[in-house]
C-alpha cells in the first residue's frame, strides 16, 4: 500500500510538469476532442491516417507536436487515475489492518472530478475557470497523494512539547495562502497573462492607470479561449495581482519559517523551516527569471514543479506539529 503510494505521488508529479508543459506549448487543444485524439484512441492511428482524423475538425489543422504534448500528458493522468482506483480497492482489502479508507475513497473521487476536468478544458475550449480548476485539482490530488503517504507512516516527535501545536494554525493558513497564489498563477497562465508586464519591480508605463479588476477577474464570452480573450489591461491586472500575491505569501511564509526556527527545539522541525525557506528562495529566483528571460518553458515548467514542493513542504511542517506527542 505504502509502496503504491509512494509511485503515485512521483507519478502525480510527473502529471503536473507534463500539464504545464502542455499548457506552455499551446497543445491544449492539441487533441480538438476526448478522450481520444482526432476521432482516435492512439496517437500513433492519429498520425497514419491524417487525412481521415482531419475530417472529424476541418477547422483545427492536425500539429503533431501539440498532439503528441496533449496524448503524452493524457496517458500519464490515465495511469495515476488507474493507480489511485487500485490504493482504493487494497484499502478495502486491507481494511481490517487500520488502513485508511476515506482519505483513498475521497482521492479517487477527486480524480474522477479531475478528469472530468480535463475533459471540459478541451470541450469548452480552454475556458479559463475549468483551466484554473484543472491545475488547482493536480495540486489537490498530489496533497491528498502525500497526506496519505504520511497517515501509512507511523511516527510522532518525542518531547512531550505541546507548545509547538500552536503553530499548526498558523502552517495551515500558509497553506491557505500559497493555494491561494496557486490560483492566481493559474488564472494568469490560463488566460495568457504571463508575459502582460515585462519590467520588474513593476509595469512599464502608466500601469496603474489600465488596472481593470472587474474585467480581470471575469470570463468574457468567446467561441475559443486559446491565446486569451481578455484585453491587454485586464491581463496586466491578472499579472500584478500575481505578483503582489507573490510578495504576501513570501512575507507570510518567510516569518512562519523564521518563527517555528526560533521557537522549535526538535531537530526535524528546523530542518523542514530551512527547506521551506530554500525553496521559497527558488520559487521567488524561478518567478523573476520567467520576468527577466521572456518565459523561458524549462523555467516556467520548474516554476509549477516548485511550487507543488512547496505545498508538500507545507503540509509536512503542519502534520508534524499535530502529530507532537
Amino acid at each position: 500500500m505504502k509502496k503504491l503510494v509512494f509511485i503515485s505521488i512521483l507519478l502525480a508529479m510527473v502529471v503536473i510538469i507534463l500539464g504545464a508543459y502542455t499548457r506552455l506549448t499551446d497543445a491544449g487543444l492539441g487533441c480538438p476532442d476526448w478522450p481520444g485524439c482526432y476521432g482516435h484512441l492512439s496517437l500513433v492511428d492519429t498520425a497514419k491516417h491524417i487525412e481521415t482524423s482531419q475530417q472529424h475538425f476541418p477547422e483545427r489543422p492536425f500539429e503533431a507536436h501539440k498532439a503528441r504534448n496533449e496524448m503524452v500528458h493524457r496517458y500519464f493522468a490515465s495511469s495515476l487515475g488507474f493507480l489511485i482506483l487500485i490504493i482504493f480497492i487494497v484499502s478495502i482489502w486491507q481494511r481490517n489492518y487500520h488502513r485508511p479508507l476515506k482519505l483513498p475513497f475521497f482521492l479517487l473521487c477527486l480524480v474522477c472530478f479531475q478528469g472530468a476536468l480535463g475533459m471540459w478544458t478541451v470541450t469548452l475550449n480552454l475556458l479559463p475557470v475549468v483551466v484554473m480548476g484543472h491545475l488547482l485539482g493536480g495540486f489537490s490530488v498530489l496533497s491528498c497523494l502525500f497526506l496519505l503517504y504520511l497517515r501509512l507512516t507511523p511516527y510522532r516527535m518525542p518531547g512531550g512539547d505541546h507548545r509547538m501545536r500552536r503553530f499548526g494554525k498558523y502552517t495551515i493558513l500558509g497553506m491557505v495562502v500559497l493555494t491561494f497564489q496557486i490560483a492566481l498563477g493559474g488564472w494568469t497562465s490560463a488566460n495568457y497573462a504571463a508575459l502582460a508586464c515585462t519590467e520588474l519591480p513593476l509595469c512599464e508605463g502608466d500601469w496603474y492607470a489600465s488596472l481593470d479588476f472587474a474585467g480581470a477577474f471575469s470570463v468574457p464570452h468567446a467561441e475559443n479561449y486559446e491565446f486569451g480573450a481578455h484585453d491587454y489591461g485586464q491581463r496586466m491586472t491578472m499579472h500584478m495581482m500575481h505578483r503582489l500575491g507573490a510578495l504576501v505569501t513570501f512575507i507570510y511564509l518567510s516569518w512562519l519559517a523564521l518563527g517555528l526556527y526560533k521557537a522549535a527545539t526538535a531537530k526535524l522541525i528546523k530542518r523542514l523551516c530551512v527547506m521551506l525557506m530554500l525553496v521559497l528562495g527558488l520559487q521567488v529566483i524561478l518567478g523573476v527569471s520567467n520576468i527577466v528571460f521572456s518565459l523561458p518553458i524549462a523555467v516556467a515548467v520548474l516554476h509549477n514543479f516548485v511550487a507543488a514542493c512547496l505545498l508538500l513542504v507545507l503540509i509536512t511542517l503542519s502534520y508534524t506539529l499535530y502529530r507532537k506527542t
